[in-house]
């Protein structure tokens, strides 16, 4: 079988490390970037230092311009959530037919994002999970989890180029999967990475931390129920134990873990609090569920977050 042809749009923790295994397990890989990262890439190739064992891969393809690659099998969207929107009609070079564009973002609306800017036919919905940062661009280091991701239509028909993609990154040594209810998934990672993003964001401090605070646990609980409770009016069915589970992850997380928006948050950049925490908010009120935890996180965010982008 020949080698997939890739695009992964954005070099960073998320990026960075899914387009490195891939390409270090042989695919058509071709990098997305821009500016010292694209220079990096270039120059060095891409190295990961990772808890599962560090790699490199010494020439990569890499470019800022997608009609330089033209059509790919897949593309996966690896921006943060925030730029999704703008970058999506970026990408129409890369499609053919049957071309997967699989969003890897945080958030619940990467997908319709894409689907605005590209149109239904490619996309699908997509997901992943795991603990990485940029060192230096060219450098990413996974501090934490075993890296899943879950990928597929989202009418949840299987599909030749799922199925295909799925078995790229496994053959990659990548935890994938494709889901039975992928709007389930997403989700159920929503659930997670929110309250997470967002406790950590006003706290500043490791989940090893907060998590042991009765104070600041509560606190997460009832934000996690939040989000339950809006996926409930949204007519995504999560586990009964949603709740445990959720909490359980958490404390299995490394100590030092910190989320994405986090630590852009702490570094003074532009964050995804509107995708994380602003789509809790929204939702909230054109569902007419009431989320008072997140609604006091988004206030309390929103000024560092303008001022992050310039706006004040």
């Amino acid at each position: 079988m020949r080698a997939m042809r890739i695009a992964v749009v954005g070099a960073g923790g998320v990026g960075g490390y899914f387009g490195a295994k891939l390409a270090h397990a042989g695919e058509d890989v071709t990098f997305i970037a821009r500016g010292t990262a694209l220079d990096a890439l270039r120059r060095d190739g891409i190295r990961v230092d990772s808890i599962l064992g560090d790699f490199a891969v010494d020439r990569v393809n890499a470019t800022d311009d997608p009609w330089t690659v033209g059509r790919v099998d897949a593309v996966l969207v690896a921006v943060k959530a925030w730029q999704v929107a703008a970058i999506a009609p970026s990408l129409k070079p890369l499609l053919g037919p049957e071309t997967a564009v699989v969003p890897l973002e945080n958030g619940i609306e990467a997908a319709d994002d894409l689907i605005r800017g590209l149109g239904p036919d490619n996309v699908l919905g997509g997901l992943c999970a795991i603990v990485s940062f940029v060192v230096e661009p060219g450098h990413i280091r996974h501090a934490a989890l075993d890296p899943i991701v879950a990928f597929g239509e989202l009418d949840n028909r299987r599909s030749a180029r799922a199925e295909r993609l799925l078995l790229a990154m496994r053959n990659a040594g990548i935890n994938a999967d494709i889901p039975p209810d992928i709007s389930r998934s997403l989700w159920t990672k929503f659930v997670f990475i929110t309250p997470m993003s967002a406790i950590g964001a006003v706290t500043r401090v490791p989940i090893g931390v907060w998590r042991n605070i009765p104070e600041t646990r509560e606190l997460a609980t009832k934000a996690v129920l939040e989000v339950i409770a809006l996926a409930d009016a949204q007519g995504v069915t999560l586990a009964p134990d949603a709740l445990e589970l959720t909490m359980k992850r958490y404390d299995g997380l490394a100590p030092e873990s910190t989320a994405s928006m986090q630590r852009d948050v702490m570094e003074g950049r532009p964050s995804e609090l509107e995708a994380q925490v602003g789509a809790v908010v929204r939702m909230s009120a054109e569902l007419n569920v009431a989320t008072p935890i997140h609604n006091v996180f988004y206030a309390a965010l929103l000024p560092q977050e303008r001022k992050a982008r310039g706006e004040i």
